[in-house]
């Protein structure tokens, strides 16, 4: 059985007595794994991440972290850790290597670390460039680096691709993928988008208004609702639909031109468009909604 990095009992807090932002969180982060914490904004991702990291210390409940009590190990335990809560700090005026130069000189860590951490962040040949100078996405892979300075075992990231292009998404995600597979790191990361959480974690938690509503693999999550929705643009959607129903029971009417029919997977939408054909249905448009992000969106509307 593999060993948790992160174990969370029965966490509440609230900075006031009638505004309580978590409820009985429980959490369990498994060596190894990237675990996506997924809420809207507002949800207590980020309270979550500043009492993982003594922040906030006034808390109900237990946080155990390595299998002990985090409260018993700070601050020395930060030396296992890297976190990246909110927007990081960059000394702008400074080139890459000057800004984790500070951090090296704060710590205590050998320089040599510093060439290191920037090939695994693929900013060796920026290193003498200002940061001011980044894109975004350099900008957080530099931060990124920051926290990888001490050799941690555990990494802690808070919404670390919200604001960045499309673009600046792909390097981070291409690049913690890369850090946990290639460095066995622990990765706890949260985030308000489900397309980035599917795209890189093996586990996740959701949180909804303080409270959790899931937690469990991709896998499991995925079968929550593996319902797939199809809307076919056709001509007289009635005409069309009485056709329909009789293999597709749960089809029902959208507009003069659309109808939609729920399927149980994606991989059944060829084997509806034969049948349309056959039936000689005109197929003018079809369009699939993920069932995932419809459960997903219900569940935190």
């Amino acid at each position: 059985m593999t060993a948790s990095i992160i174990e969370i009992k029965n966490l509440s807090f609230s900075y006031s007595k009638n505004h309580p932002i978590l409820k009985n969180i429980n959490l369990n982060v498994s060596q190894g794994s990237i675990y996506g914490f997924l809420g809207p904004n507002g949800a207590g991702k980020s309270t979550t991440m500043q009492l993982l990291t003594h922040i906030l210390q006034d808390h109900e409940g237990e946080i155990k972290v390595f299998g002990k009590p985090l409260e018993d190990q700070t601050p020395h335990i930060f030396t296992k850790i890297g976190a990246l809560v909110e927007s990081p700090a960059l000394y702008l005026h400074l080139t890459g290597y000057e800004n984790l130069k500070c951090i090296t000189t704060l710590k205590r860590i050998e320089e040599k670390r510093i060439p290191e951490v920037l090939k695994l962040v693929g900013l060796e040949s920026k290193g003498d460039l200002k940061a001011k100078k980044y894109s975004l996405g350099m900008k957080q892979r530099l931060a990124i680096a920051m926290t990888l300075l001490g050799d941690p075992e555990l990494l802690l990231l808070d919404e670390p691709v919200n604001g960045l292009d499309p673009s600046g998404i792909t390097e981070v995600r291409e690049l913690l993928v890369k850090l946990n597979k290639e460095l066995g790191l622990t990765i706890f990361i949260s985030s308000h988008l489900l397309s980035e959480i599917e795209k890189m974690c093996t586990h996740v938690g959701i949180i909804h208004h303080g409270e959790l509503k899931f937690e469990g693999t991709m896998d499991a999550l995925a079968q929550r609702s593996s319902k797939h929705h199809l809307t076919v643009q056709t001509s007289n959607a009635a005409l069309q639909l009485e056709r329909v129903k009789e293999h597709y029971k749960n089809a029902k009417l959208i507009s003069k031109n659309e109808f939609q029919v729920t399927l149980n997977s994606k991989e059944e939408t060829p084997q509806f468009a034969q049948f349309a054909i056959e039936k000689d249905i005109p197929l003018y448009q079809m369009k699939a909604e993920d069932g995932l992000e419809n459960w997903f969106l219900s569940l935190t509307k």
